[in-house]
């Protein structure tokens, strides 16, 4: 019976071309949260004395500004022409 499963399940070897408004909300909840963190992170380490927990502060800021350019680029690339909706 597993045997019959497995073969119903397809598995993706490209995300689908098209995004749907779920798809679209939850990138743009991700990118709200990346921002959030690099807001939190540089908060902290101004606020910080310690320069060991300083350097790693900024270190998670960066860490969560390069995941935010890369969700931003990526979205970009992959901008459908057609499409009249945009994420902000």
């Amino acid at each position: 019976m597993q045997e019959q499963t497995m073969n119903q399940q397809q598995i993706m070897q490209q995300p689908p071309s098209v995004l749907t408004t779920k798809d679209q909300m939850y990138l743009a909840d991700m990118l709200s949260w990346n921002l959030l963190a690099m807001k939190k992170a540089h908060f902290f380490a101004s606020q910080c004395q310690n320069e060991e927990l300083i350097t790693e502060l900024e270190q998670v800021g960066q860490m969560h500004s390069q995941h935010y350019e890369k969700i931003l680029n990526h979205l970009q690339m992959h901008q459908q022409p057609t499409s009249g909706s945009q994420l902000q």
